[in-house]
């Protein structure tokens, strides 16, 4: 494996991969959103569970490749607490860290242990995987 997927598939990545955390469907969701990937075929479903604002619980379903699942699993792990503007602001940054390489260590702030995915932005196909 070259020094560059070694990095990809950190071992955090490869623990929520094998392990994904809060997956499993909320029964009664306030929001629930579906994603596909038609280039490598990933699926993902995210369920909301919201009190006013604030998201209480986050989860999802589906079947992905390591990288997509190890995303889905992070995401809820983070996002729970938050508010939906916070987890909208954080998908912004999310989202720059993987396409941007302008040096800009602002976007990624307050993205925890999401950092790791920075990587991808080396692979631009598989920048959907982390995002869907």
């Amino acid at each position: 494996m070259t020094s560059e997927l070694d990095e990809l598939y950190q071992q955090v990545i490869l623990d929520h991969s094998k392990s994904p955390r809060n997956c499993r469907e909320i029964e009664g969701a306030s929001r629930h959103a579906q994603g596909y990937n038609r280039l490598c075929g990933d699926r993902v479903t995210v369920y909301l569970m919201l009190d006013g604002d604030t998201i209480t619980d986050v989860s999802f379903t589906g079947s992905g490749c390591a990288i997509c699942t190890a995303s889905a699993s992070m995401m809820t792990q983070s996002l729970k607490g938050k508010t939906v503007q916070q987890a909208e602001a954080m998908f912004g940054r999310f989202h720059h860290l993987l396409t941007e390489d302008d040096g800009n260590d602002d976007a990624s702030d307050h993205l925890d242990k999401l950092v790791v995915f920075g990587g991808v932005r080396r692979f631009p196909i598989r920048v959907k995987c982390a995002t869907l």
